[in-house]
């Protein structure tokens, strides 16, 4: 018997890959990510912790976060939820 593997939507290759960059970020910088939404083309995200205040969190935003997701789904624009 051949095995398939599962087929996971954006939505959770998304949130999962959120997690990781939420992990990384808390482990090296003491900051956080939090998925808000994702409508299929806008992810929306709130940086926290060490993060809120931070001079670099734009860097934090659009290079990493940003840029990760840019990576795996390029056609989904990241912006921060107010």
């Amino acid at each position: 018997m051949i095995k398939t593997p599962p087929d996971f939507s954006d939505q959770v290759r998304i949130q999962a890959l959120v997690e990781q960059l939420d992990g990384y970020i808390n482990h090296y910088h003491g900051g956080s990510v939090e998925l808000v939404d994702f409508d299929g083309s806008i992810l929306k995200v709130r940086l926290g912790g060490a993060c809120l205040g931070c001079p670099l969190s734009p860097v934090t935003l659009h290079g990493w976060v940003e840029g990760t997701i840019h990576q795996f789904f390029p056609n989904v624009t990241v912006e921060e939820a107010k």
